[in-house]
């Protein structure tokens, strides 16, 4: 298998040969899931430590989830009350946890670059598992492989990402995954919550759902990111529905077939209307959940392969 990785910190790093040795290895620990038993022991005899600075539950829940199905030690540890908090820094945090000596370190946080420099103070594998406004890696990864299993392939399709580009790391990387596949992306939302420079990113753009949508085989829905707003972006969240919450009249503009995504948490009559979040013909929403815990344990082993060669090499070395 092709992946060359030592950490997981965004897609931009990631050629396309991996991203399709990561997808095909998840595919395979997707029907593991779905299976009686659904245990595996790749990651035995390592320890996970999960670190996350920003409230999460679909991706701490998945990872956590992902190590122990895989026989890894799993550690969550509570940052709320780290000593971070008691003026600590990243630095040093980061030499206390070379102490406990881990193997894979997973890390959220509110600031963008912070995991980027934990990668280069400790010795293990990182993970990105969100990082300001910056990357979310792993949620790339489980929309490209729900798109891949619903479609038949990732390449070539028509794919709109709407809402508030502009403070959203999940719309950064899905940009970064699906260019490099070969896709026609469209970025559709108010003029104010698209990012800057966002012009040269090889995309189209459009403040028009309806003319956005228009033979979509694919269409992401983002939630308005207020805890990353410092000023007033949309008129009301009333108004904001009103032009860009997803109802099947906007719908309809996309391919019959066309299917509806949302990487949660999700705002019902903000965003997407609830019929259409729970329309099983067309929203693979709840998909996207259970492919989590497979992109992430393909991940992971991938890492820990990595892993484990480097650590041989050095003993030969040695």
């Amino acid at each position: 298998m092709s992946f060359r990785q030592n950490h997981l910190l965004g897609i931009e790093t990631l050629a396309p040969d991996e991203i399709v040795t990561l997808l095909d290895l998840a595919d395979r620990y997707a029907e593991l899931e779905r299976g009686v038993d659904k245990h595996g022991d790749a990651l035995k005899g390592l320890t996970q430590i999960n670190m996350f600075f920003e409230a999460s539950t679909r991706t701490q829940a998945s990872f956590e989830l992902a190590g122990k199905r895989l026989g890894a030690d799993v550690m969550n540890m509570a940052m709320a009350a780290s000593s971070l908090k008691k003026g600590e820094t990243l630095i040093d945090t980061a030499l206390t946890l070379n102490a406990m000596h881990p193997d894979l370190l997973v890390v959220r946080h509110p600031h963008s670059g912070a995991v980027n420099l934990l990668a280069e103070k400790v010795n293990c594998a990182v993970l990105n598992a969100g990082d300001g406004k910056h990357e979310h890696p792993t949620q790339a990864l489980l929309d490209a492989l729900t798109i891949r299993r619903a479609k038949g392939r990732l390449h070539r399709l028509n794919i709109a990402i709407c809402g508030d580009i502009a403070h959203s790391r999940v719309a950064r990387s899905n940009i970064l995954l699906l260019g490099k596949m070969e896709n026609r992306i469209r970025l559709i939302g108010p003029p104010t919550l698209m990012p800057a420079g966002v012009s040269e990113w090889g995309v189209e753009m459009y403040d028009d759902m309806q003319a956005g949508l228009e033979g979509c085989d694919v269409v992401m829905m983002l939630r308005l990111q207020k805890e990353r707003m410092d000023g007033a972006f949309i008129p009301s969240e009333r108004e904001y529905y009103h032009r860009f919450g997803l109802d099947a009249e906007k719908l309809s503009a996309a391919k019959d077939d066309a299917i509806v995504m949302h990487p949660g948490p999700m705002n019902r009559g903000v965003e997407i209307d609830g019929t259409i979040a729970d329309d099983i013909n067309r929203s693979v929403i709840q998909e996207q959940v259970e492919m989590g815990v497979a992109v992430r344990m393909a991940a992971m082993d991938l890492l820990a392969q990595n892993l484990r060669a480097r650590r041989a090499e050095r003993g030969a070395q040695i």
